[in-house]
């Protein structure tokens, strides 16, 4: 089979597209034929030896992929050959078949396409795991979503609309802040002009409720400035490069809470959360409550060009390779 692999720490230009055997599953696991693999901003940490788990190599990236069952491993009993499937393997997604744990594989939701179902897990998963364990989030609240056109953002517009917010998101390019719009925000601000934290305000009369943040640096700094008294700011990244910190007085002043978001590390610590959240959003999927839009897809050979359009901010949504 083909896959991508990783023989040194560098930049998704130094991967190679290799010929290896197909692997086998072991107790426990399936065997995936790919059908779809999703892209993540976190990959190219990965490849770049930035990200927190360094992978020994070589590796081949790849968080997310939908495909069908091709053999299961000793001992899987609820997953059969030729079930539609999501899975989460963290690392292999791309690549024609793929090994993952049979707890991180879930049914693809009925109606759902191949590439659509290998968007759905990571963000929408991050997203639910933010704003309903973690931000608390109520309807009639207002909820400020950052990077509104990213895939964490689309997903966080989404849910909030449908768990009842009051939705405004922020992006930097007039076609980001349309895209933000069509998932639901009642309001878009692009965040690289001066103003939009008054703007925030005025709109909301006493500040955001609570704050998506995938972004950090000056987004951060500057969202504490229009954050509503009692108001959740969660950390979900900091995919603007500048890890940023805050004065403890400024959390004590507003009766604020600055509250991390790190969806990977519970799911480790607590196995029976991602299928049953998967269960959750795979029902408002089919109720039509939340959509993953897939910016673009690439073929398996196209997936350098795929993480340079990524890396460049390029894209909207998420970005997906498909496998014929």
């Amino acid at each position: 089979m083909k896959c991508w692999q990783v023989d040194d720490w560098g930049e998704p230009e130094t991967m190679k597209l290799a010929e290896v055997s197909i692997p086998q599953p072991g107790p426990g696991q399936v065997l995936i034929r790919n059908r779809a693999s999703s892209l993540n901003f976190f990959d190219i940490l990965q490849i770049q030896g930035k990200y927190q788990v360094k992978p020994p190599f070589p590796f081949t990236p790849g968080a997310e992929i939908a495909g069908v069952v091709e053999k299961t491993g000793e001992g899987v009993t609820h997953v059969r050959t030729g079930d539609p499937v999501v899975s989460i393997p963290f690392l292999g997604g791309l690549a024609e078949y793929t090994v993952a744990r049979v707890r991180d594989t879930f049914p693809l939701p009925k109606g759902m396409s191949f590439a659509e179902g290998a968007a759905l897990p990571i963000v929408y998963q991050t997203s639910y795991f933010a704003l309903r364990d973690r931000g608390q989030l109520k309807a009639g609240e207002w909820l400020l979503v950052h990077a509104g056109a990213s895939g964490v953002g689309m997903s966080a517009i989404q849910l909030g609309r449908a768990w009842g917010a009051r939705v405004i998101a922020t992006a930097g390019s007039a076609e980001k802040l349309a895209f933000a719009r069509s998932q639901g925000a009642e309001i878009a601000l692009d965040y690289s002009a001066a103003g939009w934290v008054e703007q925030v305000k005025q709109i909301t009369g006493k500040g955001a409720d609570v704050i998506y943040d995938p972004v950090g640096g000056d987004v951060f700094d500057l969202s504490t400035k229009c954050i509503a008294p009692f108001g959740r700011l969660l950390i979900i990244g900091f995919a603007g490069g500048r890890i940023p910190s805050i004065a403890a007085n400024r959390i004590l002043l507003k009766n604020m809470s600055v509250v991390g978001v790190l969806w990977g590390n519970h799911v480790s610590a607590h196995p029976e959360y991602a299928a049953e959240t998967h269960a959750e959003l795979a029902r408002m999927y089919e109720a039509g409550q939340v959509r993953p839009v897939v910016a673009h897809s690439y073929s398996l050979a196209d997936v350098l060009a795929a993480y340079r359009d990524m890396g460049a901010r390029k894209v909207m949504g998420k970005v997906v390779v498909e496998h014929p």
